[in-house]
């Protein structure tokens, strides 16, 4: 069975699932270098009795890493790895591939997993990260279980998302966040800006999304609940639940009905209908935006969205039949800290719910008007009640017949949970029982694991004849098997008696519990060993010069290097952007298919431009572009791992991100011949990254950054999708979507049906051009992906002139009017 991946934010919820029957519990040590910073997280001591905790009942602890480091933050990121493993944490959750590189030579004997953060969803990519000695890859959720079956053939395990929240965009490759504020997904402060309202609109500015449909970026949840058969066929090991920043009743609902669930499917059972009601109602009456599994089956259809809300849908459970105004009244309001309490006016109403679900008292229920969803109403459930009950709320306000009722929070669960999470109901380890009793021999007591994993054996007392009743085989099974509040519990026994045996059993119960510390002892035992030979963690000064010699000394760029680059995306704008100066021209894949024609100057060269995704599906259009001794850009690292077989001169795209020295080193030692640099780095962040790199290196400069790229076509929140992308007629007109504070972001669906979202606001950084040349910097392009010839020219001319001026030692050109200098100047949170 695949392992049962939890969350845990923090102290409570890491209980929740442990009571819930978790396998395995991600979390993070700190704030700092962790996806989730605004989750509680974990502190040493809280931490290290956590890993204890979750060592002596069988579990394993992951620490997510899973963000991107500054350079000047790895002997930092490093520590935090070295202290967590010391503390007991079984295994890390890594995105930077620099991060990668330093644990895995510095610390070997320590297990890492790719997170899905790098953006790994293919079986080149899997292998690739296979021979890094990485023990597990975290896949991109939107992966089909078809795709998943055909990457587990490469022998890595896997990991793949389960239940929880969708990111609209694929992992790792998201600037969405950062660009409309300073917090970044890449660094753990997603603003999660794809749950809020958006229009699409036309190239003329018309809205063009349907009614009802305000929300064209927000996905459902996934549920894989009934796919558990499916997946693990597939050979998914583990399955991941969604939700560091979720609640402890959320944690202990979800992992609980995953581990029924799972549990049935290893016993080789069938769940009866009210078995499969108990799954589905605990898991709609946790957090949901309702339900999807479209991934699983290659879909990326409207059934996948939650077009008309964000926020918990709970599980609908009946409608308002009637409701009646009761009239004023008034309610105390304040009156805490000695203040006085004001008497207040309060209208309230009874509202009638005929049930279609059962409620339990206390439940808090949504009540939902149909014609204006926004005028929703909270009440609680006065009883418990069943399906055709009608039952009684108090409210503000009377509603209309036929409102929606839900239930959002479960009162069970919550108490469940609460009791969870004290650490009250923690699960125990299952031992094999043996007990020894041969009279002149010592008495003895073994405890084994059930999982083989540590074992114990105590020896007492001399046995002796019995002077008056003998014992029996059930009174030691009874008395040994008496392990109280301690982590284990007896699973079988095996009883070795002489006739005529007897003993105190005051004697066996010492001797029970001597065996039951050994066995904690045991269990302890590896984590207390770790410190021996552990390598210690080299200070900043001390990396760089380890990197030097990695790799040898940094080659010099000289300014007579540099180049005018331009990233098209038809053949007009190709011409357009040659004749204006550039040198250096990327052109997209699609783009590729009709320049035949092209006539390149000389000393021009011409660079496919590969996508961000690289699936199974998507090897026959991409792999023909990756060419023994041309360049090409390539936009993941199974696109790399291809390049460096091939022997083509891969030039890393900025959605890898490359924000550290190690991560530039890693990269180059995989086959890098260029890097691209990141959007979110600062200017002497990424002059820092290019006098460092012994590569080519170049920086975006003028035009609109990639927000996002989602497999879901963002042009169906239009309604009239004809399920045929080469002959929908929306795809090839430009759109936007326009936010509430009215900016307008435009959006490119391809012919596959993936859509890419750029920045409201483009970017003109060509006023600092001199220091990135001065920096070493020899690549600087204008995307002319959104723009006419016309522009293009435009664009790619002013590259140049600013190059000819930062090369001659004029003053820079100002920066463009409606343009900004992106995350120059101000760095990402």
């Amino acid at each position: 069975m695949p392992e049962l991946l939890a969350p845990a934010g923090g102290p409570e919820q890491f209980n929740a699932a442990l009571a819930a029957g978790a396998d395995a519990i991600y979390c993070a040590l700190g704030s700092d270098f962790n996806a989730r910073r605004g989750a509680h997280n974990f502190n040493y001591e809280t931490f290290g009795r956590a890993c204890r905790d979750a060592h002596l009942v069988g579990c394993r602890v992951y620490v997510t890493v899973n963000v991107v480091i500054r350079t000047d933050e790895m002997p930092r990121a490093l520590a935090l790895v070295r202290k967590a493993w010391l503390l007991g944490a079984d295994a890390f959750i890594i995105q930077d591939w620099g991060l990668l590189m330093e644990v895995r030579r510095r610390f070997p004997q320590m297990e890492c997993h790719v997170s899905t953060q790098a953006n790994v969803h293919d079986a080149r990519g899997v292998a690739w990260c296979r021979d890094l000695g990485v023990g597990r890859v975290t896949l991109s959720r939107e992966l089909s279980v078809d795709e998943i079956a055909m990457i587990a053939r490469e022998g890595v395990e896997l990991e793949g998302f389960g239940h929880g929240a969708l990111c609209f965009c694929y992992s790792g490759v998201c600037m969405m966040s950062s660009l409309k504020g300073n917090r970044s997904a890449n660094r753990g402060l997603c603003a999660q800006p794809c749950r809020l309202p958006y229009e699409l609109l036309d190239g003329r500015g018309r809205v063009v999304s349907a009614e009802g449909r305000g929300r064209p970026l927000c996905p459902k949840d996934y549920c894989t609940v009934d796919d558990l058969a499916r997946l693990n066929d597939a050979g998914l090991g583990s399955l991941k639940v969604e939700g560091r920043m979720k609640a402890p009743d959320y944690v202990h609902s979800v992992v609980s009905s995953y581990r029924l669930a799972l549990d049935e499917l290893a016993a080789g059972r069938t769940s009866t209908p009210s078995e499969s009601d108990l799954i589905h109602d605990r898991l709609r009456r946790a957090f949901n935006r309702d339900f999807t599994n479209s991934y699983l089956d290659h879909r990326s259809d409207d059934d996948m969205m939650s077009y008309e809300r964000s926020n918990n849908r709970g599980e609908l459970v009946g409608s308002v039949v009637g409701s009646r105004d009761l009239g004023g009244g008034k309610v105390r309001r304040g009156g805490s800290n000695g203040g006085r309490a004001r008497l207040r006016s309060k209208t309230f109403a009874e509202i009638d719910v005929l049930l279609d679900r059962p409620v339990g008292a206390g439940d808090l229920l949504e009540l939902r008007p149909q014609d204006d969803s926004s005028q929703f109403l909270t009440a609680h459930a006065p009883s418990d009640a069943l399906p055709g009950d009608t039952i009684s709320c108090r409210a503000t306000r009377v509603l209309p017949r036929g409102s929606a009722v839900r239930v959002i929070r479960s009162k069970r669960a919550m108490d469940d949970a609460a009791r969870a999470a004290t650490g009250e109901l923690r699960p125990r380890r299952g031992v094999d029982v043996r007990v020894v009793s041969h009279l002149g021999q010592p008495f003895a007591v073994e405890l084994v694991c059930c999982d083989g994993s540590a074992s114990a054996r105590a020896e007492g007392f001399v046995v002796e004849p019995a002077r008056t009743r003998p014992v029996t085989r059930e009174d030691l099974v009874e008395h040994v098997g008496r392990m109280g509040s301690s982590p284990f519990e007896p699973r079988s026994f095996e009883v070795e008696l002489d006739e005529g045996c007897g003993m105190g059993f005051s004697a066996v119960h010492a001797l029970r519990a001597r065996a039951v510390e050994e066995l904690t002892r045991q269990v302890e035992a590896p984590v207390r060993a770790r410190a021996e030979g552990l390598a210690t963690v080299p200070d900043l000064r001390d990396i760089e010069l380890e990197l030097g010699n990695l790799r040898g000394a940094p080659a010099t760029q000289g300014a007579g290097a540099a180049e005018v680059c331009a990233l098209v995306d038809d053949l007009d704008s190709a011409e357009a952007a040659v004749k204006a100066g550039a040198t250096r021209l990327y052109a997209t894949p699609e783009a590729l298919r009709d320049m035949d024609g092209l006539v390149l100057p000389g000393g021009c060269v011409l660079v496919p431009w590969l996508d961000e995704v690289c699936r199974e599906c998507d090897h026959e259009r991409l792999d023909a572009l990756v060419r023994p001794g041309a360049p090409c850009a390539v936009g993941n690292v199974s696109e790399l791992a291809l390049a460096a077989r091939r022997g083509a001169m891969a030039e890393v795209r900025d959605c890898i991100p490359v924000h550290n020295t190690s991560a530039a080193v890693a990269l180059e030692r995989a086959g890098a011949a260029g890097i691209w640099l990141s959007p979110e780095l600062t200017l002497e962040e990424g002059c820092a990254l290019a006098r460092a790199a012994s590569v080519p290196t170049g920086r975006m400069v003028l035009g609109r950054t990639r927000a996002m790229t989602s497999e879901h076509c963002v042009l169906q929140v239009a309604d009239r999708c004809i399920h045929d992308c080469p002959r929908c007629a929306l795809r090839r007109r430009p759109h936007s979507l326009r936010a509430t504070d009215g900016s307008l972001m435009p959006v490119r669906t391809d012919v596959h049906g993936r859509s890419r979202i750029y920045a409201a606001t483009p970017l003109d950084a060509t006023p600092e051009l001199p220091e990135l040349l001065a920096a070493g910097m020899t690549r600087f392009m204008a995307d002319c992906t959104l723009l006419s010839p016309d522009e293009a020219a435009s664009a790619v001319g002013r590259v140049a002139a600013a190059l000819k001026a930062a090369q001659a030692g004029r003053p820079p050109l100002r920066r463009l009017a409606n343009h900004d200098s992106g995350h120059l100047f101000e760095a990402i949170d």
